[in-house]
């Protein structure tokens, strides 16, 4: 590494399918014009093009050059950085998603043991309520359930392709049917984006919350053509759907969207779902007769990039303008960092 700074780092993102960016061009301008160094990575795939980041006056540097950066930069991203063995050393924000028991979790923790670093995990940015101060969660839950009403009607293309809101809704519009969906944990952030595309696809839609979840009504479950899982667990629970529902023939219940996707954590309140899907192939068949299938695609937001990455972008502006300031939500992000840490 070299000299120290204070900057913030952009760095480019590595699946080439994850168009989003957690900073959008017009907040970059609004950080350097209160005096913040911004570098932005080249990336081939981000829904924002680099002259945009040079019109806002960020430096530009080529992709993957993090790990050279000053001392004192602290990297900023969306998901795991690559070089999945290489030590970090830096300051790094991004969703690491490694403290819940995930595949995975332990392995990145010792990269940043290893290298001296700190993450600061978007996830874990909160208010002191516990509330989250910043999330994606609106969109992933938008196009989960899009997602779950085109698969019903036969109407679901693969591979997916990233698109506006715009053309999304065109297509939950162009078609109508007689089914109902059930969208648990309706009041958050996953929640409410499930209901209005639910809305949009003109489908009578069920909302539960804790309520309704705290004695669960298996039954009401499996009446549902659809289920949207928006729930954020982090703590085991009673499942929404086991092995044993599969071969009923009394169940409704034939397309899952899995918002949530915490396949590989023991919260998981969807554990007949161990796998993601992808982009390439959305959705995968859990049962033969009667049918059901499961969509879990993990960068749900990213279908929608431009609108999402500006919401999120939106929201993490006023607390990047606090970084240099150890403003509350980064302290108490840092604090659940050291417990992960301390506990490998």
């Amino acid at each position: 590494m070299t000299s120290s700074s204070n900057g913030i780092w952009l760095r480019r993102e590595t699946s080439p399918t994850e168009e989003r960016t957690v900073l959008v061009p017009a907040d970059a301008a609004a950080l350097i014009a209160e005096g913040v160094r911004v570098t932005v990575e080249e990336a081939d795939n981000r829904v924002f093009a680099i002259e945009e980041y040079a019109a806002a006056g960020a430096t530009i540097v080529p992709g993957d050059t993090w790990p050279d950066a000053p001392a004192g930069e602290v990297i900023l991203g969306l998901k795991e950085p690559s070089g999945h063995v290489q030590p970090l050393t830096h300051r790094h924000i991004f969703f690491g998603h490694a403290y819940k028991g995930q595949d995975g979790g332990p392995a990145l923790l010792r990269r940043f043991v290893e290298g001296g670093g700190e993450l600061y995990d978007l996830e874990y940015l909160t208010h002191e309520d516990g509330r989250r101060v910043v999330a994606f969660g609106f969109w992933a839950g938008y196009v989960g359930a899009a997602l779950a009403a085109l698969h019903h009607r036969g109407q679901l293309k693969a591979p997916l392709t990233s698109m506006t809101r715009a053309e999304l809704d065109a297509q939950l519009r162009a078609a109508k049917d007689d089914a109902k969906a059930l969208v648990i944990g309706a009041l958050g952030r996953s929640g409410r984006g499930a209901v209005e595309a639910l809305e949009v696809a003109g489908i009578p839609t069920t909302k539960w919350d804790i309520e309704e979840t705290r004695n669960l009504d298996q039954a009401a479950i499996l009446a549902h053509d659809i289920l949207v899982n928006t729930v954020f667990a982090d703590a085991p629970g009673t499942p929404f759907l086991t092995a044993a529902d599969l071969p009923r023939a009394d169940r409704v219940l034939a397309t899952v969207s899995d918002v949530t996707c915490d396949v590989t954590s023991n919260a998981n309140r969807l554990p007949v779902n161990d796998a993601v899907t992808d982009w390439a192939s959305p959705s995968r068949r859990l049962h033969d007769e009667p049918v059901l299938d499961v969509i879990a695609v993990d960068n749900l937001p990213s279908l929608l990039p431009r609108e999402s990455s500006t919401d999120f972008s939106a929201g993490l502006l006023p607390h990047l303008r606090t970084w240099s300031h150890n403003g509350a939500v980064w302290t108490r992000a840092l604090e659940h960092f050291d417990r992960a840490k301390s506990s490998l």
